[in-house]
């Protein structure tokens, strides 16, 4: 059997806009159903931007459209990118699910640092992306981005769950 090529650690604007030109499915790890997410909200982002989002939570049979699977391995198509939105201890076991599919990036969102399990993952052939929103990375590589930040289209102040109080009132 071969020697697997190492992966490499992704860190410029170079190698971050080369993962995204060259992928075309995302597995996200942790999308939640939850519109105000910011898994919903990232996923559903790169979507409409034409990646192809493959839901993975155990907790629902659909997200965004597409079918959930409840792991990594469960998925019968080719993954590009394995984007994860779990906590760090959980990243380990994430990692061997990515080589084992045989996907091409791992990319762990803003505040998942993992340096161990991102060793592995470039060990077993994956570039890594950490402590980066894929998102944010995409529309700041490619357009989406405005001066006033992250263009949403959404502009709003009121948290969920808390109603703030009526001026006067």
């Amino acid at each position: 059997m071969p020697a697997t090529p190492q992966g490499q650690f992704i860190d410029d604007i170079a190698g971050l806009r080369r993962v995204l030109q060259q992928t075309r499915s995302i597995a996200v790890v942790g999308l939640s159903a939850n519109w105000n997410r910011p898994s919903y909200f990232a996923a559903k982002y790169m979507q409409t931007r034409g990646y192809r989002i493959i839901p993975v939570n155990p907790a629902y049979e659909e997200v965004l459209g597409e079918k959930c699977y409840p792991s990594l391995r469960a998925i019968p198509e080719p993954v590009d990118m394995v984007d994860v939105f779990r906590r760090p201890e959980e990243v380990p076991a994430i990692v061997d699910d990515a080589i084992a599919i045989g996907a091409r990036t791992l990319w762990l969102q803003l505040g998942v640092i993992h340096p161990e399990a991102a060793a592995k993952a470039q060990a077993g052939g994956l570039d890594v992306v950490m402590d980066r929103c894929v998102k944010i990375e995409f529309a700041r590589l490619f357009g989406g981005l405005n001066w006033v930040g992250v263009n949403t289209g959404v502009i709003s102040a009121k948290r969920a769950g808390r109603s703030l109080p009526r001026p006067g009132a």
